[in-house]
Order: structure tokens, then C-alpha cells, then sequence
């Protein structure tokens, strides 16, 4: 099983539209997939799944004890569970129970220097949950890049300083600028597999190889 945590420091960075394109992704590939909801607050991802009857389910697990309560609801029933996390700056504890509990860690972001910056707090708790995980080791992760612009350079200035400040791998997909994705939730999800969401979900499950 593949357990992926959406995981960026504040809102608004494009975690659940992540979520909710991933989990699209490899349902129509084929895999039982579960999306789940952490962020108590908003409950984005749930919500999206009420509005929109997306085609695979999504359960509510906003607890500080991700780690421990997760493998008694997914049991054996999945082949993928992406977990829609809170805002890390608001919701650490959440967010490490989510580290500790997840095969692999994507940081959707921008190709801006205030959303490179944040990735240091990022990985600086990826790698705490090492300490905590029973392996000792942590979990694969990536960072994302979203919202790139077409013809601008930024996203692949970005993808290079991403690397040489923080030694942190990134997708080679990147999602573009587009309405469908900006405008994206609340609406039925298609072709997901199809898109760049769904190259990172295959990458994704090249990483773990």
C-alpha cells in the first residue's frame, strides 16, 4: 500500500486540489483509493466529495493520532490512501502524526521564492518523524510544483534552487496555470490520470522503487 500525506506549511498552497486530483489519478488507473480528510477545520477534501460525488471515497480523520487510528479504518481495503493535510504552522502535531503514519510526503507549491522558503520547516519535520517512525527512517518525499506559468522560467529556476538550498527532490511533472485546476473543486474530477496530477501520482509510485 502507498499512504501519500499532502503536506505544505499554510493554506492556500494547493494541497487539496492535490489531494483530490492524485486520489482521481489512481482511481482511474485502477488502484482502491481512499482519500482522507485531516484538516478538521476546513474539511476541504470531504467537501469536495459531498459537492462533487467524486468517484472514490473519502473519510474524516481530523486527530492529532493519525499514525494509530488510520490502520484500523483503511484495514486491507485500499492499494493507495491520500491524506488532505492541515496547514502545518497551525496544526504541527497533526501533520508529524501524518509523517510518521505515511509511505511518501508531496509539498505542493508555486515556483516562488516565499513558497521555497517555506520547505525548510518542511523537511526540517519530515525528518523528526524519522526519529519517531520504527524503521528510524523517513518517508520518501518530493516537492511539487504547481501553478507554473507557460513560457516562464521560473518554474525550472525554482526546480534547480529547490535542490541546492534544501536537498530535496522534485517532480518532473509540474501543473500548469490553469483554470480547470484553480476552479477545480466543488466540480466532478476527469481525466485526472491523464493530466500532469496524474504523471505525479506514477512518479510517486516510482519513488517507493
Amino acid at each position: 500500500m502507498i499512504r501519500i500525506a499532502v503536506v505544505n506549511l499554510k493554506g492556500g498552497s494547493g494541497k487539496t486540489t492535490t489531494s483530490g486530483m492524485l486520489a482521481a489519478a489512481f482511481h482511474e488507473s485502477g488502484f482502491a483509493t481512499l482519500g482522507v480528510d485531516a484538516d478538521g477545520e476546513n474539511k476541504s477534501l470531504q467537501g469536495w466529495q459531498v459537492a462533487a460525488d467524486l468517484p472514490f471515497p473519502v473519510t474524516t480523520q481530523a486527530v492529532a493520532n493519525l499514525h494509530t487510528v488510520l490502520p484500523g479504518v483503511i484495514g486491507d481495503r485500499f492499494e493507495v490512501v491520500v491524506c488532505d493535510t492541515p496547514p502545518m504552522k497551525a496544526q504541527k502535531g497533526t501533520v508529524l502524526s501524518a509523517m510518521r503514519w505515511a509511505t511518501h510526503v508531496i509539498v505542493p507549491l508555486a515556483p516562488s521564492p516565499i513558497e521555497r522558503d517555506r520547505l525548510g520547516a518542511v523537511k526540517d519535520l519530515i525528518e523528526e518523524s524519522a526519529t519517531l517512525r520504527p524503521d528510524g527512517r523517513p518517508p520518501y518525499f518530493a516537492a511539487f510544483l504547481i501553478k507554473c506559468k507557460a513560457r516562464s522560467a521560473s518554474p525550472g529556476v525554482n526546480r534547480q534552487l529547490i535542490w541546492e538550498e534544501h536537498k530535496i527532490p522534485v517532480l518532473k511533472a509540474q501543473a500548469p496555470d490553469w483554470d480547470r485546476y484553480m476552479q477545480a473543486w466543488g466540480s466532478p474530477i476527469k481525466r485526472a490520470s491523464l493530466s500532469a496530477f496524474g504523471d505525479a501520482a506514477m512518479e510517486l509510485m516510482e519513488l517507493g522503487d
